[in-house]
């Protein structure tokens, strides 16, 4: 795999409030006029603003005004809720892209944000060890207790966490596993990698599809419904999807710096 740079955190609500600032650009939540939110969520008082729940998957709810500012509700500023060191949620894979080109970087590949979340480990189910708590202690934002009725938030956390909360992996990366999905470049494929296509040097999924990779699962993740905060797990989106759990992280290639 040719070298790359990796951002140690997933883009921060105050880095992409600087990029809108900037550029004015308006991500697919604010232009749809609507967003995805889980169901506990959503304060009373925006009740009326639902607009439907998701039948697959009953605890989302389609919310009116929710977007990366407003990230639970039209009530729920990401300056009233401190949220600026927090990852930057309802951002669609286009939106990702927009930012990465603004910034001057661009979105991993699926192989490049695997070998990166593993930090230099081999053979492991998280980017730390095997034992998802080892000695008791939390090193990610999940789910706690049973889901959907009741989160403990025996981590800490019953949302996203900042960035640079728990212990970074072997190379130094914050939150590869959980707090939130994050967007890669590739598209979505369940058996590219067995064609003759596929770049073993340096992979990157088909030259086209349906549905972009996430990786690294989400603060809402539990090994009774979503057991994808494993290093090796992969999910999928549209790219104009967009959900108060998903997020990205960036990359730069060497030769470019």
């Amino acid at each position: 795999m040719s070298p790359f740079y990796v951002d140690k955190y997933a883009v921060t609500v105050a880095e992409f409030l600087e990029f809108v600032r900037e550029t004015g650009h308006r991500t697919a939540a604010e232009r749809f006029g609507w967003s995805f939110v889980f169901q506990d969520f959503v304060a009373a008082e925006d009740s009326d603003h639902e607009l439907q729940h998701v039948s697959a998957a009953p605890w989302w709810v389609a919310v009116e005004g929710a977007n990366w500012m407003w990230p639970y509700s039209p009530s729920s500023s990401v300056f009233d809720d401190g949220l600026l060191k927090h990852p930057a949620t309802h951002v669609s894979w286009n939106d990702a892209l927009a930012y990465a080109d603004w910034a001057g970087k661009r979105l991993p590949t699926e192989a490049e944000w695997e070998y990166a979340a593993r930090g230099g480990l081999e053979n492991q189910r998280f980017p730390w060890e095997n034992e998802l708590t080892p000695d008791g202690e939390h090193r990610c934002n999940i789910w706690q207790g049973e889901f959907p009725e009741q989160n403990t938030a025996a981590d800490g956390y019953r949302r996203t966490a900042p960035v640079n909360n728990y212990e970074p992996n072997g190379f130094g990366l914050f939150n590869v596993a959980s707090n939130v999905w994050e967007w890669c470049a590739d598209w979505f494929s369940a058996d590219y990698h067995t064609t003759d296509a596929y770049d073993s040097d340096d992979p990157t999924g088909p030259e086209n599809g349906d549905e972009r990779v996430m990786r690294g699962g989400s603060y809402l993740c539990h090994r009774s419904w979503c057991n994808r905060y494993r290093v090796a797990a992969r999910s999928k989106n549209t790219p104009e999807s967009s959900t108060t759990n998903i997020g990205f992280r960036c990359v730069v290639d060497v030769e470019s710096t």
